[in-house]
């Protein structure tokens, strides 16, 4: 009987210790990278970027990050297959907003009377970011959220693969930007996501009853 989404959703745990004989297959891999590229975001501003790394000199890169506050997620790192850095955009930039309308454009979003669609778009889009820059003033913020949104997607869609996953804050994310240069490009890191297979001897977690609370503390029906 094959699974559904919620037998996944049960299924997943967040993994604490990895196999480092176990490695992702270069095809899921490949899915890896469309589950990020293919996530939802609001007004599909899009406001993020990847580092993927598989090679350990690529890892131990990431694990930097750990040294000082945070050593005890540095096995995770260096054990996974493959990590995940995620990062978000530090500005919502009028070319910024440009350059996803025009791929919007070559992507065939507004080919029926294009001119008014793809304008509606635009002063659409800047609307929300101009609302989260000049009214509320929490525009980075606002983009944070949107890698987040990407990132529970992504845990879930994994899942469905059998590749194990770590959502890890525990990280300087001072010391990704400047190993991997995010904030020359226009962005800073939020947290990295450790991929692989458990160690079933030693991720205790994988072992342990999930733990939710119950519908009637967190569900209103109207």
């Amino acid at each position: 009987m094959s699974l559904t989404i919620l037998d996944y959703a049960k299924k997943r745990h967040t993994t604490k210790a990895y196999d480092p004989s176990r490695k992702i297959s270069d095809a899921d891999l490949e899915t890896i990278k469309g589950l990020l590229r293919f996530s939802p975001s609001s007004t599909n501003l899009q406001p993020w970027h990847f580092v993927i790394a598989g090679a350990e000199e690529g890892k131990a890169r990431i694990a930097k990050a750990t040294d000082r506050l945070f050593p005890f997620n540095s096995a995770s790192i260096l054990n996974a297959s493959h990590v995940v850095v995620f990062a978000s955009r530090l500005d919502a930039s009028e070319a910024y907003l440009h350059q996803v309308l025009e791929q919007e454009d070559r992507d065939g979003r507004f080919d029926d009377d294009k001119d008014t669609f793809k304008a509606q778009m635009h002063a659409g889009r800047s609307m929300f970011v101009n609302i989260h820059k000049q009214d509320m003033k929490d525009v980075q913020h606002w983009m944070d959220k949107q890698v987040y949104l990407n990132l529970g997607q992504f845990l879930l869609g994994v899942a469905t693969l059998g590749i194990d996953a770590t959502p890890m804050e525990g990280v300087e994310t001072a010391v990704l930007d400047a190993e991997f240069g995010l904030r020359e490009k226009g962005y800073s890191s939020l947290l990295v996501v450790p991929l692989g297979y458990c160690d079933p001897e030693a991720d205790y977690n994988k072992a342990l009853p999930k733990s939710r609370l119950e519908y009637t503390d967190i569900l209103t029906e109207a």
